[in-house]
């Protein structure tokens, strides 16, 4: 999770402050980039919910992690619009093959073994990889080669580390429990109202989320914050990404998995309207804080509420959820692109998540009982 989605999704965060300076790209180019990148995942998402990778699930998985440590590499060797997109669409693709395949493996090891450690550590990688590649980001103009520009080095370092944790993940992942045992194809998902309920807010936290997760350290390189405060920016969002599926199950025995899914949609919500009225520099670090704290663990739990609604089909169900997951996070980056190249700022379309967001919450609450129960069954 650390190389696919810390790098491979999140690191043109850090890294885009630098490709503006160096490449001339607007807030409007900044947002389609990403969300070709999105569009990647929504079509890796739906291809993933097909029947041919059963059994393979683990060479996919481990192609799809060599595929973005290409891709990060040759994010450094263009500054075209145009071809920027293909290679984040690209790389969109192999984050969601990453993210449903390895996940199916290791939540499926984590079952048969009956820990509950195993989702906190695997969703944790995301963000390690987060507070990782803000480090590679500051570290990387001290390497000082002749005639890379900044975010040039920024990419090249970031592929560099993607290929070391490659290499180890070929060394640790085991094979498919659908491979070792012989498993027959899951059945046709069954859409039921807990599952479409949670799909749907799902879909609109990618909206609400990514408008952040997107734009946070050009956020605070527009508040004049300088380059330490993106950096503390981005590593506190890491930082906290990584603990914060873990803290939170403390916080499940009260409320319950989809009642802390609630309550984080509604915590994120908060921090989003505080990233835009404290002060610099302190609103892009209590941004970064409460995104990191939030945004994982909703990915993660809502995962796993989406994966025990469908017993019978666990693939199918989070292929089906990170696709409106990917819906989300294309409509996001371009309606906060065009928004904030319009009016100067990201307040609004941070606001207008935060809005999103806390309606978001509102709904999972309104069908916590159904949910609930159907999760009891």
């Amino acid at each position: 999770m650390a190389v696919a989605m810390g790098f491979g999704r999140f690191s043109y965060t850090p890294i885009l402050p630098a490709m503006m300076t160096d490449t001339g790209l607007s807030p409007a180019d900044a947002g389609l980039v990403a969300s070709a990148n999105f569009i990647g995942y929504l079509a890796g998402a739906v291809l993933a919910g097909y029947r041919w990778a059963h059994g393979r699930e683990r060479g996919v998985g481990l192609a799809a992690l060599v595929a973005t440590t290409l891709l990060l590499a040759a994010m450094g060797l263009t500054s075209s619009v145009l071809a920027y997109s293909i290679i984040r669409f690209l790389a969109g693709l192999a984050s969601a093959f990453a993210m449903i395949f390895i996940s199916g493996i290791v939540l499926g090891q984590g079952l048969a073994a009956r820990s509950e450690h195993v989702p906190s550590v695997h969703f944790g990688g995301v963000g390690f990889g987060i507070a990782l590649s803000s480090i590679a980001v500051w570290v990387a103009p001290l390497a000082g080669v002749a005639g890379l520009s900044m975010s040039q080095a920024d990419w090249f370092v970031g592929a560099l580390v993607a290929l070391a944790g490659t290499v180890l993940v070929a060394a640790l992942l085991p094979a498919s429990r659908h491979a070792a045992n012989g498993g027959r194809p899951e059945v046709p998902l069954v859409r039921s109202r807990p599952l479409m309920a949670m799909t749907l807010t799902y879909g609109f936290f990618g909206f609400g989320y990514v408008i952040t997760a997107t734009f946070l350290v050009a956020m605070a390189r527009d508040a004049s914050g300088g380059h330490s405060v993106e950096f503390l920016a981005w590593l506190i969002t890491g930082v906290s990404a990584a603990l914060s599926v873990y803290l939170w199950r403390f916080a499940v025995p009260r409320f319950g998995l989809a009642g802390v899914y609630a309550i984080g949609l509604l915590v994120e919500a908060v921090g989003l309207v505080l990233t835009v009225s404290l002060p610099s520099p302190y609103a892009p670090l209590v941004g970064g804080l409460m995104l990191g704290a939030t945004f994982m663990m909703v990915t993660a739990y809502g995962l796993q509420i989406g994966r025990q609604l469908a017993p019978e089909s666990p693939r199918r169900a989070l292929a089906f959820m990170t696709a409106a997951f990917g819906i989300g996070q294309i409509v996001g980056p371009l309606v906060a692109g065009w928004l904030a190249e319009r009016t100067g700022s990201y307040a609004l379309p941070t606001l207008v998540a935060a809005v999103v967001l806390m309606i978001c919450g509102i709904v999972v609450l309104a069908e916590l009982r159904r949910t609930n129960e159907a999760l009891a069954r």
